[in-house]
């Protein structure tokens, strides 16, 4: 085999390999990829431009410009959420199953009357960088997906802020300092 074959042989296997990595560690993704055009589902995908246009608004208080700032670092949100869903178990189930637990960390999980929520974090040197939360009770499912910089303590604010159910529990983590 030539130099130029070889070099073109080794490039092919470090795309390859990068797209087998990146496969892997979007098992999230893929999730949302197989129930996004099914119609039974409610779905909300925010891009980075969104939370940009949100980080220019003026406020007047200083908990409101906390909240802007926090939002300014975000790079996405996705929410499919499906009611009266007679397989919300099996959803929630399956879609616990495709977090990768090398990737992510449970932050928390919650049981409220007849529905069960589990919160994972994907942290890298002290840094939040992806928050999924999933919910499923007797008849409703929702996995949630928010990433970019992320600061557990403002996350709750900005659930308040957008209305999005269930982020109001991040509330209930104490400060990992005390």
């Amino acid at each position: 085999m030539n130099t130029g074959m070889k070099k073109l042989m080794m490039v092919v296997v470090m795309m390859a390999a990068a797209i087998a990595v990146q496969a892997q560690g979007d098992a999230i993704s893929k999730f949302f990829t197989k129930y996004q055009n099914d119609v039974s589902f409610s779905q909300v995908n925010m891009s980075s431009k969104m939370f940009s246009l949100m980080a220019n608004l003026e406020v007047e208080n200083p908990e409101d410009q906390e909240v802007v700032n926090m939002i300014s670092k975000l790079k996405g949100l996705r929410i499919l959420a499906k009611e009266e869903a007679r397989d919300s178990r099996e959803l929630y189930k399956e879609a616990l199953s495709m977090i990768p637990k090398n990737e992510f960390e449970e932050l928390m999980s919650v049981r409220d009357k007849d529905k069960d929520m589990k919160f994972y974090i994907k942290e890298s040197g002290g840094k939040i960088s992806e928050l999924v939360m999933v919910a499923g009770g007797n008849d409703e499912f929702m996995i949630l997906s928010l990433f970019g910089e992320i600061d557990l303590k403002q996350v709750s604010k900005i659930s308040k802020k957008m209305n999005i159910d269930g982020l109001e529990n991040l509330e209930k983590i104490k400060d990992k300092k005390n």
